[in-house]
Order: structure tokens, then C-alpha cells, then sequence
């Protein structure tokens, strides 16, 4: 309610062309509030709101686009007003922003931009895709282990302000080696004349550059810090990640992560910006071979064409058996996958796995066979032995769904492999063939076929 008063305030300060107090109404609103009102409003309406906007507010509402609007307020641009946006945007955000525009604009951006901004963003481009240095931001506090608290002190007044936070300052040696971190509130409480080699704290946690993103949310979570240094292979100190951009991370990677699990191959946009063509194109690979997998079972049911065509009323109880085993198959799978990727389960720990999924296969077997059998005698009125062959096989079913379900997903990560390939759609495709090859066996045994 409150998001649509704002909206309309805006949008009649617009229609009545009161700049000047909608640039005062704007300049008091949060930065995050600004950008969702603007994704809200007409492409005219959203360029003149950016124009309003004051230089240092402007980037930084920009930082919080998205992509879309983005593009539009930098083609609607000269060269040089598009080049004092990166130049204030943070490091970080403006190499974010780059990866997502064309190349020709990128060329244009980076050549119009100031020595030092892209001296910072083409540092972090050359890092590899997804690692902890191509996420990392380049604007810190550094401080010299030989400065005292008030030199210190006085450095932050003049490098904090370009900054990306200043909670917490890393100490560096004269080989910009990172010895030590140092708090902001340490240094307001300490003595004028202390050396900060004396007070900074000297077990640092710290990133390499080279360290996969989904790791670096892991050491986040680990730890509970809001920013952590990244070093390169000598230890010297190359940039900070921070919290906000971790956030955004495990955002991504939990999409992608339920986009495999979906047997859907993972796209880094948004669905309303995906085309037609593009979703087509991450589908279709994995519906066509889990279409041909699928094969398999139709072969099985093939294979046992003639004992069907004697006791047909088999037929009628296999999309039945072959429902709850991929079921319990995917609930055992979507288990073991998150415990894999929270780091709770290890290659380590593949017995007690199994023990445990044995355990709650009987248990889950036997309660849906114990039901099913009551509803095959009162309700579907079969024959006893049928009963039987059918709750037999629903228990068999269950109990290598959940093993398959398991161990499939902890072998791909013991291979290398991302365990959420593993998921539902692969899975029940395997339990399918199996469930069938184990009723017909049970079927043949009881009723000699």
C-alpha cells in the first residue's frame, strides 16, 4: 500500500513537472525504494526520474536495476554521462553490469571511463566466471601494520568515503602481505599513539581469488562475517567480498540447483527475460533422454507381454508401483542433495547413509504395502496372492528407490559432478525399470507364469 502512495506521489510530481520537489521527495527515499519505483513506471518516465536523480544517488540506484533498465538508461546516454556511472558505480556492481551488455557498448563504456575505474574492473574480469575474485570488490581499507590509531584513523577519513565498508580495516605489510584485521570501533576506543601492529588481530580468515562462489557463501555462513579479504597464491590482500553480494549468490545458486533438480539446464536470466527459443533450448536436451530411457521400460513390459495376457489384471497396479517408487526416490534424492550442499553430508558418511535410508525404507514400505493390501481385498476385490505380490513388490520399490535415490546423488559429487543432476526426473526413470523387473519376477515366482 504504502509502495503505491509513493508511486503515485511520483508520478503527479512528473505530470506537473515539480522537479525540484521530486528531486527532494527522491533524495529522501531509500536507494532500493528508488529502483523498484522506477522498474514500476513507463521507459520515458524512468529516464526522466534518473536524469532528476543527484550524480552520487543516481549510480547507486543504478546498482539496483535490473539488467533491462540498465541497458535502456545507458543507450538513452552520451558516452561521457554513461562513463560517470561506471566511474561511480563500486567496482563489483560495474563489472556485473558489464557482463551483461553487449560488447560493443562494453568497449565504448571502458574507453570513456576514468584510468582507475577501469584499471579496477578489468582486474576483476580477468578473474574466471563464478570465483571469488570475479565477485569481489576492489574499494576497502588498507592500513600499514607500522601506522598509529590517529594516522589510521585519518587514512579512513579520506579513503573511506569510496569505500565499500569501513566495520572492519586489513592490515597489510610492506609486501601487501594481509597480517592482520583490524576493527573500526577498536580504533575508536584505543589510544591516539598505539601502533596498529599492536592491536589488530592476527588470525585472519581470508578467500583465495580462485575459490568457487559457492564456497565463498559456505565460508560466510560458516564464519557469520559481513565481509571477508581475498588474497591471491602469496597472501597479498587483492579485494573484500561482502555480504550483500553473497546473498545474491546463494539466490543463484539455489535457482540452479532447482532448475537441474527440475532436469532443466540452468540459465543465468531471469524467466521473464528468457525467450521462448532459449527455454526451449534448456529443456528439450533432457526431456529427449529421459524420453529414451524411458524406452527401457516399455521394453521390460514388452518382454513380459505373455504372462500379462494371463493374468491381466497385473497391468492395472503398475503406474501405482512405479508413482511411489519415484516418489520415494525423490524424496530421498532431494534429502541427500541439500545435505551435500550444506556440507552435512560427506563421501565419508555413505554407510550411515545407507543404514538410515535402509531403516526408513521398511518403515515407509511396509506402512503403504499394510494400506495398499486392506484397499486391494475391500476396495479392488483381488485375489489374496495377488495382494500379496503386488504389497511385495511395493515394499522392494520403495526400498531401492530410496537407496538409488541416495547413492546416485553422493556418487556424482564423489565424480565431480553436481549432485542436483541427480535429481527426481533421472531417478525415476531408473526406479521405474527396476519396480517393473521386480514385479514380473515376483509375479512369474508366485503365479508360475
Amino acid at each position: 500500500m504504502e509502495e503505491i502512495k509513493e508511486l503515485e506521489e511520483v508520478r503527479e510530481l512528473l505530470d506537473t513537472k515539480q522537479y525540484t520537489k521530486l528531486r527532494q521527495y527522491l533524495s529522501e527515499l531509500n536507494t532500493a525504494d528508488i529502483a523498484a519505483l522506477m522498474e514500476e513506471l513507463e521507459e520515458e518516465e524512468l529516464l526522466k526520474i534518473f536524469r532528476i536523480l543527484p550524480k552520487d544517488l543516481a549510480a547507486d540506484v543504478f546498482s539496483y536495476l535490473e539488467v533491462d533498465s540498465q541497458q535502456l538508461i545507458i543507450t538513452s546516454m552520451s558516452d561521457k554521462e554513461a562513463a560517470n556511472i561506471i566511474n561511480n558505480l563500486m567496482a563489483d556492481d560495474a563489472v556485473d553490469f558489464l557482463e551483461e551488455m553487449p560488447a560493443n557498448v562494453v568497449k565504448k563504456l571502458l574507453a570513456n571511463a576514468s584510468p582507475e575505474a577501469r584499471r579496477d574492473i578489468n582486474h576483476l574480469l580477468r578473474y574466471p566466471e563464478d570465483s571469488a575474485g570475479s565477485i569481489m570488490t576492489v574499494e576497502y581499507v588498507d592500513l600499514k601494520e607500522n601506522l598509529t590509531v590517529d594516522q589510521a584513523v585519518e587514512r579512513i577519513r579520506k579513503v573511506g568515503v569510496d569505500s565499500e565498508t569501513i566495520n572492519i580495516c586489513y592490515v597489510l605489510d610492506k609486501e601487501r602481505r594481509l597480517v592482520g584485521t583490524v576493527a573500526l570501533r577498536y580504533l575508536l576506543v584505543s589510544q591516539g599513539d598505539e601502533i596498529i601492529g599492536d592491536i589488530m588481530h592476527e588470525n585472519v580468515i581470508s578467500i583465495n581469488t580462485l575459490m568457487d562462489q559457492e564456497e565463498v557463501a559456505k565460508q560466510f555462513k560458516k564464519y557469520d562475517f559481513t565481509a571477508m579479504p581475498v588474497v591471491d597464491n602469496e597472501n597479498r590482500l587483492v579485494g573484500i567480498i561482502t555480504v550483500d553480494d553473497i546473498v545474491d549468490i546463494m539466490e543463484e545458486e539455489t535457482t540452479e540447483d532447482m532448475e537441474k533438480m527440475a532436469a532443466i539446464m540452468p540459465s543465468d536470466k531471469p524467466y521473464m527475460r528468457t525467450s521462448v527459443w532459449d527455454t526451449y533450448k534448456k529443456r528439450i536436451p533432457w526431456l529427449l533422454l529421459l524420453m529414451v530411457s524411458a524406452t527401457f521400460t516399455g521394453a521390460i513390459i514388452t518382454s513380459f507381454e505373455d504372462a500379462l495376457s494371463v493374468y491381466a489384471s497385473l497391468m492395472a497396479f503398475i503406474p501405482m508401483l512405479m508413482d511411489t517408487g519415484g516418489n520415494a526416490g525423490g524424496q530421498a534424492s532431494v534429502t541427500v542433495i541439500r545435505g551435500l550442499s550444506l556440507g552435512e553430508i560427506e563421501y565419508r558418511d555413505v554407510p550411515k547413509v545407507m543404514w538410515k535410508e535402509i531403516r526408513v525404507a521398511l518403515l515407509c514400505g511396509g506402512s503403504l504395502a499394510l494400506a495398499n493390501f486392506v484397499k486391494l481385498l475391500l476396495l479392488d476385490r483381488v485375489g489374496i496372492v495377488v495382494a500379496v505380490i503386488v504389497c511385495l513388490t511395493l515394499i522392494a520399490a520403495v526400498m531401492m528407490a530410496m537407496f538409488v535415490g541416495c547413492m546416485l546423488p553422493i556418487g556424482a559429487k564423489r565424480l565431480g559432478f553436481d549432485p542436483a543432476v541427480m535429481a527426481s526426473p533421472f531417478i525415476t526413470t531408473i526406479v521405474d525399470a527396476l519396480s517393473l523387473i521386480v514385479y514380473f519376477r515376483i509375479a512369474a515366482a508366485f503365479l508360475l507364469l
